[in-house]
């Protein structure tokens, strides 16, 4: 059973960092793809960042060159390096894994950005950030 618990949300202000953490567990090869998804209030599911099997990041406009995904797959980690973090930050952050993984070569809002295209979510870890 695939099992997702991200952790290391908090409060933040306004040009600070924050490091986001995803322990997964279950899968049984490592062909998946992973992803961070955010959530404000009365607003969409937003994917922001992914990573295919082979390391290959991208990510959204609104966080290229302020965050950084990376896996730790000897301690089956995800991680979410965020700095210069904006109060428009301020959501539920999710990670998500998908076993259909392809070659990541840029960021689709229509498949890496999908939230239906990912078939295992985390609970979600909340992000403040004041201004």
């Amino acid at each position: 059973q695939v099992q997702l618990v991200e952790s290391g949300g908090g409060s933040e202000q306004a040009g600070g960092s924050l490091r986001l953490s995803c322990a997964f567990s279950g899968f049984t090869d490592n062909k998946y793809c992973m992803a961070w998804f955010r959530q404000a209030p009365g607003k969409l599911r937003e994917g922001i960042a992914a990573i295919d099997m082979d390391g290959n990041t991208a990510y959204a406009d609104s966080v290229k060159g302020r965050f950084t995904i990376s896996k730790d797959n000897a301690k089956n980690i995800l991680y979410l390096q965020m700095n210069s973090l904006k109060p428009e930050g301020a959501a539920t952050y999710y990670c998500a894994a998908d076993g259909r993984c392809t070659e990541i070569t840029e960021f689709d809002p229509g498949w890496e950005g999908t939230p239906g295209r990912y078939t295992h979510w985390g609970q979600g870890t909340q992000v403040a950030v004041s201004s």
